[in-house]
């Protein structure tokens, strides 16, 4: 009976040894990573989350660089890596246009390429990675419509960059879920993802709008900044600021110091990321050529991973008051709205239970 046990055991083994990745020995693949800005929070995150995972494979050697919010310079750079002959290229795009070019070059050259987060123009790449915008967008516009509807709250949407995809996606969402409710959006402007000229935007809002209920920020930093504006001028108790990444050290944060009333978590998608890259790394060992995607790959993850040819929580407690809007209604979401092929309801963490 041990012997069967044992002989099972190690079929078991052998069979999960099989499906790992296997790499010549002392072969290094390069891997260059194009990150749109690093002002972020949450794109310096992104990239931590690369290098650390990145740093548990030896075999992978990592080279980032920093477009400073640049289109042009992000375009350099990506032909840089390019001439460089790099074995695959991770890309975070600034903008979807401008930047599908120079991907379909690096395509051409045989270099298979990861789009991560932000979608580009077309689907001449190997690989999408990026949490459902739409979806995050929605959940928050539902969460608002539930906790702040019936009042007939004057909202301010500091939106993320409009050429880009993710901020597209999270207006679109929005709009979509308070559509048909009292929620009354009176003021828009495009902040770039960026607090200084979120905290600009909201102070024309501000000047214009002696009431103003709830502030959606697309980002922790946007929602930041339109605090920081209204608590400048004695206003930053009469509304409510919603925003999304929940990074630990921003949004989290920003909620157990009753900054925030909301934040929505949001995976980067670095680590995946990397995962993808050594599946597409054996692919290509295993065919002895270039690698060539055709079926959707659908994660368990709080991640959407698609390849190119396929594209086609607990009640809050009771509220105070505030101008006519409850302002105690705190807590962190999970990433679970973003997964795409399982439960997409949020799930509310307790401010008391942070």
């Amino acid at each position: 009976m041990k012997s069967i046990l044992k002989f099972a055991l190690c079929a078991v083994l052998l069979c999960f040894l099989a499906t790992m990745p296997t790499f010549a020995a002392g072969r290094t693949y390069v891997i260059g990573m194009s990150q749109c800005n690093l002002g972020e929070p949450w794109r310096v995150q992104m990239n931590a989350d690369i290098k650390r995972e990145a740093d548990k494979h030896p075999e992978i050697k990592m080279v980032f660089k920093d477009a400073q919010n640049d289109v042009l310079q992000q375009r350099a750079q990506v032909e840089e890596f390019v001439s460089a002959k790099i074995d695959l290229l991770i890309i975070s795009p600034k903008e979807a246009q401008p930047l599908a070019e120079p991907v379909s070059k690096a395509m051409a050259a045989g270099i298979p390429v990861i789009v991560l987060d932000r979608d580009i123009i077309g689907e001449n790449y190997t690989e999408f990675i990026g949490a459902d915008n739409v979806k995050i967008g929605k959940a928050v516009g539902q969460w608002l419509v539930k906790n702040y509807g019936g009042k007939g709250a004057k909202v301010v949407e500091i939106m993320g960059l409009q050429t880009s995809t993710p901020g597209q996606d999270r207006h679109n969402g929005f709009v979509d879920a308070i559509k048909g409710s009292d929620l009354n959006v009176i003021f828009r402007a495009d902040a770039k993802w960026l607090e200084p000229d979120a905290r600009k935007e909201m102070e024309s809002a501000l000047a214009r709008f002696d009431k103003i209920d709830i502030v959606y920020g697309h980002n922790d930093p946007s929602a930041h900044g339109a605090y920081l504006a209204a608590q400048a001028v004695g206003r930053e108790k009469d509304m409510v600021f919603v925003g999304i990444d929940s990074l630990p050290q921003e949004g989290v944060a920003y909620v157990k110091q009753g900054i925030l009333n909301a934040t929505f978590q949001y995976p980067t998608g670095g680590d995946v990321a990397i995962v993808q890259a050594l599946k597409i790394f054996a692919v290509r060992r295993s065919r002895r050529g270039s690698f060539s995607g055709h079926a959707c790959s659908r994660k368990p993850m709080s991640m959407r991973v698609e390849r190119r040819s396929s594209r086609t929580g607990s009640h809050p407690a009771s509220p105070g008051q505030a101008s006519g809007i409850p302002r105690a209604v705190r807590g962190i979401f999970s990433p679970s709205h973003a997964i795409l092929d399982s439960c997409t309801r949020a799930r509310l963490v307790a401010r008391g239970s942070l």
